[in-house]
């Protein structure tokens, strides 16, 4: 499809998007000032991120390649997630959003929609070369068009307590069959322990394993959105989770509670389906139990596959509201693919960069300490992030993830059918697209 008529069908129903996700609180922060916009001369940016430590790296910029080029970046810290979609939304609506924003990769349809994103692939150089296509893909939205550079990524994989894989007799799974039957050998040898659970107060882990398997949530067809969160590939993932707790071979408590922190740090819980992240949510997790895990890919869906999905990452954005798009370009292919930088973001921020060439350089060289008896972690972790597969994200990933949490986590609680949550998911989803104004094909 020509990137004109996708970038039409993006903005349809653009203001009815703004209208349901804001709310709507007037905000009188703003981009560049009208003192900025000559063709010549210095230029100052303003950059709405929530990184920590984002003004130590972007202090590199400014005292090395922006005072040569005369670009200077001033960051402003905001909040994450919707909170800042919301923000950036409201202060486009008044033509005052800032030059450069963070954005999460599936928040970029949404931005875009709203023709809230410049299209900068003229202005980025080579900075395709440098990330793995499954990861670039998601900047572009499908089109040849590119609306980010990726920043950092979250490639899922396989994490578990060696320990006790030796004690209870486990092998480590390299297919979804063989962690089923993992887990209830494990059931059958320690009853009151469980191999791992479902959670369905994360979506973002769901939406991984669902590309995976090969979901596509959003799609286009000429001028009309196709959804297929129920489609045959999530169908798979949901009733393989859903038969896995509905027999009682995992758990089904959520995430991030006190009850989950303490049955991974006592072993009542020995494995987690996590992101390249999970050492530092295990190091306040499980403490007990620092040296005692171990990481392997993610479990394949057949023995000739060999592919993960993503739980998080971010990327770079230039909006249309900046007076210097060109000059903001610049600076987010350079803070996602300059060396210094990136080491800087790993070393201030603590993030797993999307840029293929900083995984195994830096801060990259030595494993996490939490994992520091593995020392291929991030050399295992880097060959994982280059089979990422494709995403697709669409305009209203905030209801389907509501749901998601909503409808799964009843299901979830009751060991009920998966696939009628997954269902109620498809069909609010649909219904928010259409009560926003955009096309859906039935």
């Amino acid at each position: 499809m020509p990137n004109t008529k996708r970038r039409r069908l993006f903005v349809r129903g653009a203001a009815a998007t703004i209208a349901v996700a804001l709310g709507a609180t007037a905000l009188t922060a703003c981009g560049s000032s009208d003192e900025d916009s000559a063709e010549s001369g210095p230029v100052s940016l303003t950059y709405w991120t929530w990184t920590p430590g984002m003004d130590k790296v972007v202090d590199l910029w400014n005292k090395g390649q922006g005072k040569k080029d005369q670009i200077t970046v001033t960051v402003k810290k905001q909040a994450s997630g919707d909170t800042l979609v919301t923000k950036i939304l409201t202060a486009h609506k008044a033509g005052k959003a800032p030059d450069l924003v963070q954005a999460e990769y599936q928040a970029l349809p949404t931005l875009v929609s709203n023709d809230a994103l410049a299209d900068i692939a003229k202005n980025v150089g080579d900075a395709k070369s440098k990330f793995a296509d499954g990861v670039w893909q998601q900047t572009t939205l499908g089109t040849d068009a590119v609306y980010a550079v990726p920043q950092d990524i979250g490639p899922m994989m396989f994490y578990y307590r060696a320990d006790l894989f030796k004690k209870y007799g486990l092998t480590v799974p390299t297919t979804w069959e063989q962690f089923a039957a993992t887990a209830r050998a494990l059931k059958e040898k320690a009853p009151e322990t469980d191999l791992t659970t479902f959670s369905a107060n994360d979506s973002g882990l769901f939406a991984g394993l669902a590309q995976q398997a090969g979901a596509k949530w959003w799609t286009t067809s000429g001028d009309k959105w196709n959804v297929g969160i129920n489609d045959a590939a999530t169908k798979k993932v949901a009733d393989f989770w859903g038969g896995l707790v509905k027999e009682g071979a995992i758990d089904n408590q959520p995430m991030y509670t006190p009850a989950w922190n303490k049955a991974l740090n006592t072993g009542k819980q020995i494995a987690w389906v996590s992101a390249v992240w999970a050492p530092g949510t295990l190091t306040t997790a499980a403490p007990d139990t620092k040296g005692k895990w171990a990481m392997a890919p993610l479990p394949q869906w057949s023995n000739s596959e060999n592919v993960t999905g993503s739980w998080g990452g971010s990327s770079t954005a230039v909006t249309t509201d900046s007076k210097h798009k060109e000059a903001a370009a610049k600076f987010a292919a350079w803070l996602n693919t300059d060396g210094d930088a990136l080491n800087a973001l790993a070393k201030e921020s603590g993030i797993y960069p999307a840029s293929t060439s900083a995984q195994l350089s830096g801060a990259f060289t030595t494993p996490p300490d939490y994992f520091s008896n593995q020392a291929d972690f991030y050399t295992t972790a880097a060959k994982i992030a280059k089979t990422t597969a494709p995403s697709a994200w669409g305009p209203n990933v905030n209801v389907a993830y509501t749901t998601f949490k909503d409808a799964f986590g009843a299901a979830a609680k009751d060991k009920s059918d998966f696939s009628a949550a997954l269902d109620k998911m498809q069909a609010d989803t649909v219904a928010d697209l259409k009560k926003q104004g955009f096309e859906v094909s039935e």
